[in-house]
């Protein structure tokens, strides 16, 4: 089996799989499938590190760079300085912060020590058009990638022409059929249907239901299926709906690849499919996470509402660096689609992507057999 999108990268496997993790994208890459390097949540200088040790492990094989474009962030945040930023933030939400790292054991962040987070968050992470285009400078150097994705709203064409110019392939996540012609008329060339059981940024339409949808819209554009994929028979119901291949995320936070720590890992394994749930909590926009005590905190009758994006970001950056580096359990919230429900155990990326195409197999063969003419 051969889709148009495997043979545009020398595909075995018709698996896309986003990480944040080079290994498990190096990993996916030499296995066949293709690996996607997330970076909206990495600093620069971290990305250009990754993308060396990319080029050099990974030389071979293409990989995938993941940006975001938020549609409807105010452009006017690219141009405020990290004070004007913060002033945005009411003192009942910092307190709110406060009080929610106090009753978990942690210490809260002093004035200076605030100001210098946040100084640093607005400088390299605040997911403006601005610092993505700075991230696709890394991208567009580095011979081995060969595919550009927007996780989050239309890249610009500009972009996007000078991706086709060096030979890259261009593809963006869209969540509901009116999305599509919004991507198409900026030039990409795949699209990724992205279901409400997927993890982090996602819409309100199940992917059974979204995936078709997409694919008449985009006409020969090819289409990904995305969403709560964590078996091969999950990808043969994605090709019946017209998808050339799917794209994957949480399945790959188990794999020892993973950077995913230990206490993380145990939140994944232990959480059913509807310990999921879409919030604002994190970002502003809603995004998948397991449902754990920080997300618990922002639904509570007396917490504040969320703010918009990227103001909520910048707000909860404090709570999200200390609970990592304090493996605070009750205050880890990683983003993760409805797909953890079927992780149980740790496994490796060799072994996801043995069961997926053996699942694939089998899944194929038993439709055959369905079909097959009856005497």
């Amino acid at each position: 089996m051969k889709t148009e999108v495997m043979a545009w990268f020398d595909m075995d496997a018709p698996v896309f799989a986003f990480s944040h993790c080079p290994d498990v994208v190096a990993a996916v890459s030499h296995h066949g499938g293709l690996g996607t390097f997330g970076t909206s949540r990495i600093p620069v200088e971290q990305i250009e590190r990754d993308l060396k040790w990319l080029a050099s492990h990974c030389a071979d094989r293409p990989i995938g760079f993941d940006v975001v474009f938020p549609s409807n962030a105010p452009h006017e945040f690219e141009r405020m300085s990290a004070d004007e930023i913060a002033s945005r933030i009411p003192a009942t939400h910092f307190e709110f912060v406060d009080e929610l790292l106090r009753s978990n054991g942690l210490v809260p962040c002093t004035p200076r020590e605030r100001k210098m987070l946040i100084e640093a968050y607005v400088d390299d992470r605040l997911r403006t058009h601005v610092q993505s285009e700075r991230r696709l400078e890394l991208a567009f150097a580095q011979k081995n990638v060969k595919l550009i994705v927007s996780a989050l709203g239309v890249p610009p064409p500009r972009q996007i022409e000078r991706a086709h110019e060096l030979g890259m392939k261009v593809a963006a996540l869209v969540g509901h059929p009116k999305h599509v012609r919004r991507q198409l008329d900026a030039g990409v060339d795949i699209l990724i249907a992205t279901g409400y059981e997927a993890g982090g940024h996602t819409g309100e339409i199940a992917g059974m239901v979204l995936t078709p949808q997409v694919v008449e819209a985009a006409g020969s554009v090819p289409v990904l299926h995305a969403g709560g994929v964590a078996r091969g028979s999950q990808i043969a119901a994605a090709l019946a709906l017209g998808a050339q291949a799917v794209w994957t995320g949480s399945l790959w936070l188990g794999t020892a690849e993973s950077e995913t720590t230990p206490a993380v890992k145990d939140i994944l394994f232990n959480a059913t499919s509807g310990d999921t749930v879409r919030t604002r909590a994190r970002s502003g926009k809603p995004v998948r996470h397991v449902r754990t005590g920080f997300v618990q905190a922002w639904e509570a009758d007396h917490a504040p509402k969320p703010l918009p994006t990227p103001v909520q970001g910048v707000l909860v950056e404090e709570v999200i660096q200390k609970a990592e580096k304090a493996q605070a359990a009750a205050l880890l919230s990683p983003p993760a689609g409805q797909a953890v429900g079927m992780m149980t155990a740790g496994t490796t990326v060799r072994s996801v992507m043995y069961q997926l195409l053996s699942e694939l197999a089998e899944a194929v063969d038993a439709m055959d057999e369905v079909f097959k003419p009856r005497d």
